[in-house]
């Protein structure tokens, strides 16, 4: 099992050790979608969705679940979040509205925080949902994936579209 780093000698699940890694500057951007209606697309960017403000909503949803990860997977290290960014952009596609989701975790610290994008996309994702189910619950949620990290031991990472 020593390929494994978040299992023990006993094959039994731990946190790694990341007390002998040096703090650098950490940075990761993890993109999500949620594909919406016409009629979802029009009362969202006209903010005349009867729930409120539904991107407002949704981007302190993503920087709240950010500030959170460590609490809802197991492994991750509780870490101290320099800065959290989500962004939005629309694209019909296909007849569809797609709106993207793109979340900016930093910090400077010994782990990295590509948990903490990708947990504060989804959330970005899953609120928009939340707020926009009574119209319709056919909304599609994804893909959901690291767009790209700097720092650390691993080096840096930019997704190549597949």
């Amino acid at each position: 099992m020593g390929d494994f780093t978040h299992f023990n000698k006993e094959g039994r699940a731990k946190m790694v050790d990341i007390s002998e890694k040096s703090e650098t500057a950490r940075i990761a951007i993890a993109t999500s979608s949620i594909k919406v209606s016409k009629e979802i697309y029009e009362k969202i960017t006209n903010q005349t969705m009867k729930k409120g403000d539904v991107l407002a909503v949704s981007q302190v949803a993503g920087i709240m679940a950010a500030k959170k990860t460590a609490d809802i997977i197991p492994m991750c290290h509780p870490i101290m979040l320099k800065g959290v960014d989500i962004s939005f952009t629309w694209e019909l596609l296909k007849e569809s509205y797609h709106l993207f989701i793109s979340a900016t975790v930093k910090t400077v610290g010994s782990t990295g925080v590509e948990m903490e994008a990708l947990t504060a996309a989804s959330v970005t994702a899953l609120t928009v949902y939340d707020m926009c189910k009574s119209m319709d619950k056919g909304m599609v949620i994804g893909p959901t994936f690291l767009e790209e990290k700097s720092g650390g031991k691993s080096g840096d990472y930019k997704r190549i579209d597949q």
